[in-house]
């Protein structure tokens, strides 16, 4: 793969020999950010997990106490009075039944996360084939089949995000955009850092953690040391 003279000079500040400290890899993936836009900062976990057996499944949500630097779009499924409590809390959408051919039909997806309560779960698993591959389904897990929608809501908008393994057994996640200062970075990837630790299998035989890289959008990748966990 060619990549651009602006990609290739970042690469030269990077040892991919190294396994680097968090707080040095955040600065080499801040410097190494040289896009025209503000690039997101991204870590990628590769596990020794195999998802294909339930009890090693690594699924949750963590808020980043800096949030994302993104405005995360969310739609809630409820009915009664968590309707007006949704709105209240701040929710971009809000509907039941009536959003079912919008999205399936319609192909209608102008949200990022989507929250429901527990007595919607009939109408949202109608919508399972469309969420599903875009990781959109609420899950109980994730904090997002709740009846504390305004709890829901307000952590999703302070910057919660949710991780999870890919079919690779990788959880890819961002920690925030290269305009935040290494100290925000820090303290977002350290809270990350930690929900994912604790949510280590406990039938897990061998190497939790076998890689972590931070990257930023375009730059290439920094190798985090695993030690420290």
């Amino acid at each position: 793969m060619k990549h651009g003279k602006k990609y290739n000079e970042a690469a030269k500040l990077i040892d991919r020999a190294v396994q680097y400290e968090a707080a040095e890899a955040i600065s080499l993936a801040k410097k190494s950010a040289t896009a025209k836009f503000d690039e997101t900062i991204e870590v990628h976990i590769r596990t020794g997990c195999d998802g294909r057996h339930a009890e090693q499944q690594v699924r949750g949500a963590v808020v980043l106490p800096n949030g994302t630097g993104k405005a995360v779009k969310v739609l809630v499924f409820a009915k009664g009075d968590k309707v007006n409590e949704a709105e209240a809390a701040g929710a971009d959408f809000v509907g039941g039944d009536e959003l079912i051919p919008k999205i399936q039909n319609d192909g209608w997806l102008d949200f990022d996360v989507v929250v429901a309560t527990p007595d919607m779960m009939g109408v949202v698993g109608r919508l399972g084939k469309v969420l599903g591959p875009k990781g959109l389904m609420p899950n109980p897990k994730a904090g997002t089949v709740t009846m504390d929608v305004t709890k829901a809501v307000n952590d999703i908008k302070a910057g919660k995000i949710e991780y999870r393994l890919d079919k690779s057994n990788i959880i890819h996640v961002p920690v925030g955009k290269a305009s935040f200062s290494e100290e925000k970075l820090q303290q977002n990837f350290d809270a990350l850092m930690e929900a994912i630790v604790k949510a280590k299998p406990s039938t897990l035989k061998g190497q939790y953690l076998k890689s972590i890289t931070l990257t930023s959008t375009m730059g290439p990748g920094v190798r985090v040391s695993t030690a420290k966990y």
